[in-house]
Formats: structure tokens, C-alpha cells, sequence
């Protein structure tokens, strides 16, 4: 009986840490950039984009496509930088434990 006890505590200790990460993705922004920095994208740790900021010398109808190209470039950095300050902060709480294959947080 003393290890269900024990693995009950252990498991709201997890929930309650879950919930303290949940909290702390949704304050933290990440901003991935291209083009040397003249895009950026500027994502919550959810993945929801907040911001988008282009410099100016690279707007030009002429040019619309390469624009594209570079906002969905900058798009994708941050959310790779996302995806690894997720994997750092559960690395914390499971104490390196991984998440078994095609299980993934409710976030």
C-alpha cells in the first residue's frame, strides 16, 4: 500500500509541475529569424505566433515571393527553438526521462 501512496504523490507532484510548465510556455517568446535577421518571427512557447517584423528594404512588390519564403524560413527557426525549449523544460520535470513515441504533451 505504501508504494500506491507513494506513486499517487508522485503523480500529482508530475501534474502540478505540468501545470507550472504550461503557465511558463505561455510567458516566454522565442524569435527565429532569416535573412541575416531582417525577418523575424517571434513565437509563445506554445507555438502561436505574436509577432512578425520585416526590415523595409526588403519589401517590394517585385519581390513578394522571396518575402514569403523568408517569413515561413523565419517561421520555422522559431519554432525549432520552440520545440527545444519545450524538450529542455520536460527534461526538468521528468528528470531525463523521454516520452515513449507518438505520446506528446497536451500543448
Amino acid at each position: 500500500m505504501t508504494n500506491l501512496g507513494q506513486m499517487m504523490k508522485q503523480a500529482q507532484e508530475f501534474q502540478s509541475k505540468m501545470a507550472e510548465m504550461q503557465e511558463s510556455l505561455d510567458r516566454i517568446e522565442v524569435t527565429g529569424s532569416s535573412a541575416g535577421g531582417m525577418v523575424q518571427a517571434t513565437l509563445n512557447g506554445k507555438g502561436e505566433t505574436r509577432r512578425v517584423k520585416i526590415d523595409p528594404s526588403l519589401i517590394s512588390p517585385d519581390d513578394a515571393e522571396v518575402l514569403e519564403d523568408l517569413i515561413v524560413a523565419a517561421l520555422n527557426d522559431a519554432m525549432t527553438k520552440v520545440e527545444a525549449h519545450r524538450a529542455e523544460k520536460m527534461a526538468e520535470i521528468t528528470g531525463g526521462l523521454r516520452l515513449p513515441p507518438g505520446m506528446s504533451l497536451p500543448f
